[in-house]
């Protein structure tokens, strides 16, 4: 049997390899050689990991043979952004710099945990330096193009971790989100991104970007991966001191539960302006799925916004003081202008953005006491051009870096959970919308993420 990764999603080629449908080795020997002759023109991988896959999947066809269990994910391939320590490689984080360091000396937890389940890792993707950026055009490794037209971005800053499932290579992969990184490339790229709720999930062995306000998570093409994922991902870890020690909730179980007694409802405000009209259109019509009209007002999310960039300027460039000071050169421009602001940010600038933080954390506690879940556009429009710096959207020309993250720096502000679900468009490009709850919800938003999927709508067009 041969798998066809643009349709076959984790859970499913878990269990053909279970059932003896194909061995672990046929299907990753398959599944290397579509990513090797993709790669020329995605540019979605920096390394892979060829042998170690292959080892990997003798020793799961042994386990099965055997009679042992295999594990949830069995021979199932996967990707990380190389941030993502690898025990073996060098984490490079898009850096150049990085690329002088030794190699990691054991897998972060998050790479660790999907190999228990029998996931195979197959390599790390592509980024933007740092995670500083939405569009994953790296000065040091080149630019990950859109699978759906090569002549865009695919976001960033985990732009290979959505390219790489959005072009069939793997079914899941994970990256990593401080203002938006997992959210924007999904909604590009067609394919749904989770970001959990802030400390929901270990970073150990994750190379930080903003440490308050950075998430990891997955990407996949279906509604039971991402929640396989991160059902394997939960619970406590001493190695990350942020990782919360509430127990795990599993939600595979609950997707199929459905959305009735669910109160949701539509942001309005600064979420029902500056995008492109079929941004609105994209959200209207998952409302009109869930037959839903109430509104909710987020107030200040654009205040929330600066204070997000304030605090992300301040710790990124923290980070790299030393280098910014002896080596500024060897930093991707774009990534080192930025550092360089926030290094000039003054101290109370940035007491004020933490203060602000924790009193629209407040105001938005107060909303989740009146809803369950919020729908809001993921971006203000589709896919930019590759190179492209300016855009013009409702009539205002603006950056393109900056404002692809409208719609998700106020929510990972405060940590909030969030999927952005894929909206495929047969006459246009992908938009995502997200679905967003309070802390620790995550099984609400995937029960209405399952709901849509089941019928059928994220593949509909608009």
């Amino acid at each position: 049997m041969t798998i066809n990764f643009n349709q076959t999603d984790a859970v499913a080629i878990a269990s053909a390899i279970k059932t003896g449908k194909t061995t672990t080795e046929t299907l990753i020997s398959k599944c290397l050689e579509q990513i090797y002759e993709s790669n020329r023109k995605l540019n979605c991988f920096t390394a892979i990991t060829t042998e170690s896959a292959l080892n990997s999947a003798k020793q799961i066809d042994t386990d099965i043979a055997q009679g042992k269990n295999p594990g949830l994910l069995a021979g199932v391939p996967f990707a990380v952004k190389n941030l993502y320590d690898i025990a073996g490689l060098t984490t490079l984080a898009g850096a150049k710099i990085n690329a002088e360091n030794p190699p990691a000396t054991q897998d972060a937890t998050a790479v660790a945990k999907l190999k228990q389940a029998g996931a195979i890792l197959v390599g790390t993707l592509n980024m933007d330096e740092y995670a500083y950026g939405f569009v994953t055009e790296n000065s040091h490794y080149g630019a990950t193009p859109n699978p759906h037209d090569l002549t865009r971005i695919s976001g960033g800053s985990s732009g290979g971790s959505a390219a790489a499932v959005a072009a069939g290579l793997v079914p899941i992969t994970l990256g990593s989100d401080t203002n938006g990184s997992i959210r924007v490339p999904a909604s590009l790229c067609g394919v749904f991104g989770f970001k959990p709720t802030y400390g929901r999930l270990s970073r150990a062995g994750v190379f930080l970007f903003a440490s308050s306000l950075d998430h990891v998570g997955p990407f996949a093409r279906s509604v039971r991966d991402i929640a396989t994922v991160y059902d394997v991902l939960q619970g406590s870890d001493a190695r990350d001191p942020i990782c919360t020690k509430r127990p795990p909730e599993t939600c595979f179980p609950q997707l199929n539960e459905g959305i009735k007694g669910l109160r949701i409802a539509i942001a309005d405000g600064h979420f029902a302006k500056g995008g492109e009209p079929e941004v609105f259109a994209a959200v209207e019509q998952v409302a009109d799925a869930l037959g839903i009209t109430q509104r909710v007002t987020i107030p200040e999310a654009h205040r929330a916004r600066a204070a997000a960039y304030i605090i992300t300027a301040a710790e990124g460039a923290n980070l790299h003081l030393e280098n910014l000071r002896t080596r500024p050169q060897d930093f991707d421009p774009a990534t080192r202008d930025r550092f360089l602001a926030g290094a000039l940010i003054p101290a109370d600038w940035y007491i004020q953005a933490q203060r602000f933080r924790r009193w629209y954390q407040g105001c938005v506690e107060e909303i989740f006491k009146e809803v369950d879940i919020i729908l809001a556009p993921t971006t203000p429009c589709v896919a930019p051009l590759l190179g492209q710096e300016k855009m013009t959207i409702a009539g205002e020309e603006v950056l393109v870096r900056p404002n692809l993250g409208l719609y998700t720096q106020p929510l990972s502000f405060i940590g909030l959970p969030v999927l952005s679900v894929p909206i495929r468009r047969t006459n246009g490009l992908p938009l995502g919308v997200q679905i967003i709850a309070a802390p620790y919800n995550e099984a609400l938003i995937l029960r209405v993420a399952a709901f849509l999927e089941m019928e059928q709508f994220s593949s509909s067009a608009i």
